[in-house]
């Protein structure tokens, strides 16, 4: 396989886990969708923490994007 579809593929789970943190950020972990880690039944708190992993993970999938990315 090329570096420039594994690239790619960080790339798209990179904006995937962006669209997650955003996602824990502004969603009580009560409405979270069942199948998502964090949902608790009933809770009014928000997970700031499952957020930031997610945001993190996404800051390194883009930086091997852009390393593998480049030229040489």
């Amino acid at each position: 396989m090329s570096k420039k579809l594994f690239s790619t593929i960080a790339i798209i789970l990179g904006i995937i886990f962006i669209i997650l943190a955003i996602y824990y950020w502004v969603t009580p972990a009560g409405s979270l969708a069942s199948y998502i880690p964090g949902f608790e039944s009933g809770s009014t708190t928000v997970h700031i923490k499952h957020g930031l992993a997610s945001f993190i993970l996404a800051l390194g999938l883009f930086a091997y994007a852009w390393f593998k990315g480049g030229k040489k």
